[in-house]
């Protein structure tokens, strides 16, 4: 029996009797992809082995020959990643337990940010896919996410922490934009371009981003989930506001976050469209009536673009209450 398994871009080809027990075909992925087999998850035909015993045969579990199958998992090497910053949170957890049964300790007058903060609210480790085109790019990117002074600025607001940040490849996962794994271990974002021949424009990563980090404390697409995330997005336009403004002491002079290029797009001719009676009635509105207009054209805009980003987002379903 010919099967062909793809994993993360790659394809192998195996050959195995009809015999063999899924545990064998786990077995020999292992060896290829360096995926334990507990971690293997085989898609076929609608079927997921996750529901099988591993000592039914290849033909009991509907496997036939010149089948291609599609193998998700997560490597040793990614696992070990992973358990590193779980260590070393509890090893910096601990370290600020013993600190403050010690007492106070005088520090340097900051008016913004805390030692220990910087320490706890943060992405503890970067990772960007190695067996996707310039990994290096990548890791800039999700570098620059991380030293995002907005971004810093609601994590520590609200003791965000996270694990790993890292990227989801679109050709695995083409229907997602991000993915947070139990409330912060880990969150995905789809860093990359369909066709691979670039990174999707910056500001609206980030917009994902703030997405998922409110999965840190809300699982589903609620009212609640919709609250906090339209709170962090208004403190990153707030923080970067008083920037704009000079009024931010940490005097971070980067990019302002502005709404996303399809949201302009698809918004702005009908505030600057007007044309005859129309154009007249907005001449003759007051400041309050155009401000009041503003407002509701960008709530729009926000409830449009929170909605396509919920239908992508794989922490959650698609949102359970209705606008």
């Amino acid at each position: 029996m010919n099967l062909t398994i793809s994993h993360r871009g790659q394809s192998y080809s195996l050959s195995l009797l009809p015999d063999d027990t899924l545990a064998v075909l786990h077995a020999r992925l292992e060896e290829l992809t360096s995926t334990p087999p507990q971690l293997q998850k085989l898609l076929y035909k609608g079927k997921n082995s996750k529901t099988l015993d591993d000592q039914v045969t290849l033909t009991q579990a509907g496997l036939k020959d010149g089948m291609k199958i599609q193998m998700l998992g997560t490597t040793a090497n990614e696992l070990d990643g992973v358990k590193a910053v779980e260590d070393d949170q509890q090893k910096r957890d601990r370290i600020m337990k013993e600190r403050a049964l010690k007492g106070p300790t005088k520090v340097c007058n900051n008016p913004t940010i805390s030692s220990s903060d910087n320490l706890n609210y943060r992405f503890h480790k970067l990772i960007p896919l190695a067996h996707l085109p310039n990994p290096s790019s990548a890791l800039d990117l999700l570098q620059r996410l991380s030293d995002d002074p907005a971004i810093r600025h609601v994590m520590q607001k609200h003791k965000f922490v996270v694990g790993v940040l890292t990227e989801l490849a679109p050709h695995e996962h083409p229907e997602l934009l991000g993915l947070n794994e139990n409330a912060g271990q880990q969150i995905k974002l789809r860093l990359r371009t369909d066709r691979y021949d670039g990174f999707r424009t910056y500001k609206e990563v980030r917009r994902v981003l703030c997405h998922e980090l409110t999965h840190n404390v809300w699982g589903d697409h609620d009212n609640n989930f919709k609250e906090l995330n339209s709170l962090l997005n208004r403190e990153v336009g707030e923080y970067e506001a008083s920037v704009k403004a000079g009024t931010n002491v940490l005097g971070y002079s980067g990019e302002v976050y502005e709404q996303s290029e399809s949201g302009s797009r698809s918004h702005g001719s009908h505030v600057l469209g007007g044309s005859g009676s129309d154009a007249i009635l907005l001449l003759n509105d007051s400041t309050e009536d155009r401000r009041r207009r503003a407002l509701e054209a960008a709530e729009r805009r926000l409830r449009q673009e929170e909605e396509e980003m919920e239908n992508s987002c794989g922490t959650a379903g698609r949102s359970a209450v209705a606008e």
